[in-house]
């Protein structure tokens, strides 16, 4: 079964995979232990969690939710912010 509702038979991972492989770019999990070694916080939006029908059982342990007011909010105080 796949993560969301865009997971498109399957098809939707393997293309991002695809393009990421293309541009040389580092696996997801990789990413993310890379954050995470830097404590980088880490936010789900609820907004788009909803949207892709994803639950928070789903998700990587040791992460924040919010909205997108709540998020804007703490962005304004960090130094570097990626909203994506």
């Amino acid at each position: 079964m796949g993560l969301s509702n865009m997971n498109f038979a399957g098809f939707g991972p393997k293309m991002i995979k695809g393009v990421m492989k293309k541009h040389n770019v580092m696996s997801l999990p990789n990413l993310i232990e890379m954050a995470q070694e830097q404590d980088v916080k880490l936010v789900a939006c609820t907004m788009t969690m909803d949207l892709l029908g994803l639950q928070k059982e789903e998700l990587l342990d040791n992460i924040d939710y919010a909205g997108v007011a709540a998020y804007l909010a703490d962005a304004e105080d960090g130094n570097v912010n990626l909203f994506i």
